[in-house]
């Protein structure tokens, strides 16, 4: 059984912090033992505005993000929500971007590790046809959570799939003890080298 993971997505208005994109919103799984025990959802407003194609994309319109509330307090109240919970994202390299830049707003800082559901699912499920979210949450035959390139959804999305790596190897592995220290260290090693483990591991 997993240890508790607090597994992250934001929805924001570009690719990276430093080419001035800031996040519309923000959505939170956390998962422990074999299921989501939690969630946390908003949108938020940091005064920016959002591309038509984001719009498009996300359904997440400019009117939407103006009626939300601030940023700042967005930002507060789920980095309180999270606490010390270890973090996981899909692209965690995406995501870890923008937590630690808006936490740096607040004079906050980031503690934990992200571990990446979408490195280990490249090294755990290397059949998959697809190692984007949508793509492996309909091939594996996990749960709808709703609309894609929504925070929540697509939180809910790598929290299903997380548990789901863990289950496999539990079940198909004989690992003992699968935590978030084990799932941060194996993203870690390459595909041959994590083959190469598991197979000791049986």
């Amino acid at each position: 059984m997993l240890d508790r993971i607090a597994v992250i997505d934001f929805e924001t208005t570009g690719m990276s912090p430093a080419q001035n994109a800031r996040p519309t919103e923000i959505g939170v799984a956390i998962i422990e033992g074999d299921r989501i025990v939690a969630r946390y959802q908003s949108l938020m407003n940091a005064g920016v505005w959002v591309p038509p194609f984001i719009e498009q994309l996300t359904g997440i319109t400019n009117r939407m993000v103006r009626a939300a509330p601030p940023v700042a307090q967005v930002m507060a109240e789920v980095a309180d929500f999270v606490g010390a919970t270890p973090l996981l994202a899909h692209n965690a390299a995406f995501d870890s971007k923008f937590w630690d830049a808006e936490l740096a707003l607040l004079r906050r800082r980031r503690l934990q590790h992200f571990a990446c559901s979408l490195l280990l699912s490249r090294r755990l499920l290397p059949e998959a046809p697809s190692h984007k979210l949508g793509s492996l949450n309909r091939w594996a035959g996990l749960p709808d959570t709703g609309q894609a390139h929504r925070a929540l959804a697509d939180a809910e999305m790598a929290a299903n799939l997380t548990l789901l790596l863990a289950r496999r190897l539990r079940e198909e592995h004989a690992v003992a003890q699968v935590d978030h220290a084990y799932l941060h260290r194996l993203q870690q090693l390459s595909a041959a080298k994590v083959r190469a483990l598991l197979r000791q591991s049986v």
